[in-house]
């Protein structure tokens, strides 16, 4: 199988305090740092060393400007991310507390990326993936939420691997009730589903990951993902086009790490997961043991915790060379 990822969503600037500790209103001065949940695990994953594009659209703006370099500088193929003058790049204004947490403000409402429109997805643009990849931001009700549909509708037909991670923002869609129902219109279309333990019940009305797997495979999903933040994470598999309810379980433990930035922190995980079945050229994530599996989450929650002590999202993801200094410096710990 080819395995080259395919992301599509959101790109935007998180400006990042100087100094944390203090409400968003009291911060005198920001760092700006690309982001958006998409670009973050495409970065992830071509820093460790699978290639990935991207499509979304820019503001024909300074701002627009200044991701595209830094997606090309991660090495991120930008080909066809389109701009538009009709609107802007999406900011984040993000304050951090103490323990590295953060409390966001979205300036997205003429955001450029919701104009992105399936006309303008290329029909050849999947034949080198092996994967898609989206969250939720954009599903709003906009043009790109029926490029989303689009490239899904692709990758099924082309048997390229799906990958959701809902990456709820309840402030910015500002309609718990519109991005529930989002999200499970989408999620019976993924083969991998990531979940945190914040948003487990919302989305599924349980608050126990085993009886919400019901919810969660309830389409094609043979592959899904619970994070836990510091306490690691777990993964539940069954083989692709199974409806039986026997799922083989594997876990890992996080890392113990002193936080200096929790954002993109989950986009790295993820993205360090999918690179390691993109990596094995896996067809079926379903069909893999539970040592591999464990594996797996071992990497990506050490991948996770290195993100974090270091600010920024995109910016603060290892690449090889330095994922295989920190796994050295893991072990030790």
């Amino acid at each position: 199988m080819n395995n080259r990822l395919c992301v599509i969503g959101e790109a935007l600037i998180d400006f990042i305090p100087d100094r944390k500790g203090q409400r968003l209103k009291d911060v005198s001065g920001f760092k700006r740092v690309a982001g958006g949940a998409p670009a973050n695990v495409a970065g992830a994953v071509t820093k460790l060393g699978i290639s990935s594009k991207m499509l979304t659209k820019l503001g024909a703006d300074p701002f627009g400007d200044y991701i595209e370099e830094v997606l090309q500088e991660a090495g991120i193929d930008t080909a066809h991310i389109r701009r538009d003058s009709r609107g802007e790049t999406a900011l984040a204004f993000v304050s951090l507390a103490e323990d590295g947490n953060r409390d966001f403000k979205f300036y997205r409402r003429n955001s450029a990326d919701l104009l992105y429109a399936p006309e303008e997805i290329p029909e050849d643009v999947l034949d080198d993936c092996g994967m898609i990849h989206f969250c939720s931001v954009d599903l709003m009700e906009s043009p790109m939420k029926e490029a989303h549909r689009k490239l899904v509708s692709m990758a099924l037909e082309k048997g390229v691997l799906v990958s959701f991670d809902p990456n709820l923002r309840p402030s910015l869609w500002g309609d718990d009730e519109a991005m529930k129902k989002a999200v499970l219109e989408f999620l019976p279309l993924a083969d991998i589903v990531k979940i945190s333990d914040e948003e487990l019940e919302f989305i599924t009305g349980e608050t126990e990951i085993e009886k919400a797997l019901g919810t969660l495979s309830s389409g094609r999903a043979c592959c899904v993902v619970y994070t836990k933040g510091a306490d690691g994470a777990e993964v539940y598999v069954r083989p692709k086009g199974s409806s039986a309810d026997q799922w083989t379980r594997a876990e890992a433990p996080g890392f113990r790490v002193e936080a200096r930035d929790t954002t993109g922190a989950g986009d790295s995980f993820i993205g360090a997961f999918l690179f390691c079945i993109l990596r094995d050229r896996t067809a079926d994530p379903g069909a893999l043991s539970a040592d591999t599996l464990t594996g797996y989450l071992e990497f990506a929650n050490a991948y996770a915790a290195y993100t974090t002590t270091r600010e920024g999202a995109l910016a603060a993801m290892a690449d090889a060379k330095q994922m295989e200094e920190w796994l050295v410096f893991c072990k030790n710990m």
